[in-house]
């Protein structure tokens, strides 16, 4: 994948303003997604929704949460998650799906699985990002 520096800075930014929402917790689907979040740098709380075993056990842990930050994937499975878990929590917490449109603008369409987010950690460990790398 080609990956130009304004990408690479949008990314840096990115990472840098979820770990700066500290009162905000991060869900993704599965262990590769949370994994991938912290090769690029996210230092924050995540939890993974299928450690939970379904979707009221996981809606009845999370609502004790202010803030909680959606980062399901873009495919069918992901958007149903999303759509369920905005139906059961919308009342009961604040739900932000901010970062999950900013990862799309920023990639533009690339990223649709959490779990890509990897092939950013090299480009992220170098020094020199100032022109277009293939990852």
């Amino acid at each position: 994948m080609i990956v130009t520096e304004q990408e690479i800075n949008e990314m840096r930014n990115f990472v840098s303003d979820l770990n700066s929402m500290k009162q905000s917790l991060v869900i993704v689907e599965g262990k590769r997604d949370s994994a991938a979040l912290k090769k690029i740098g996210f230092s924050g709380k995540v939890l993974e929704y299928h450690k939970f075993g379904g979707i009221i056990k996981f809606t009845d842990s999370v609502a004790k949460y202010k803030n909680l930050i959606l980062l399901f994937d873009g495919d069918k499975k992901g958007k149903h998650f999303t759509r369920k878990t905005i139906q059961l929590l919308q009342r009961r917490t604040n739900i932000d799906l901010t970062f999950k449109r900013k990862l799309t603008s920023i990639t533009k369409g690339k990223i649709r699985f959490i779990e890509q987010l990897v092939c950013y950690e090299s480009v992220f460990l170098r020094p020199d990002s100032s022109f277009v790398k293939g990852v």
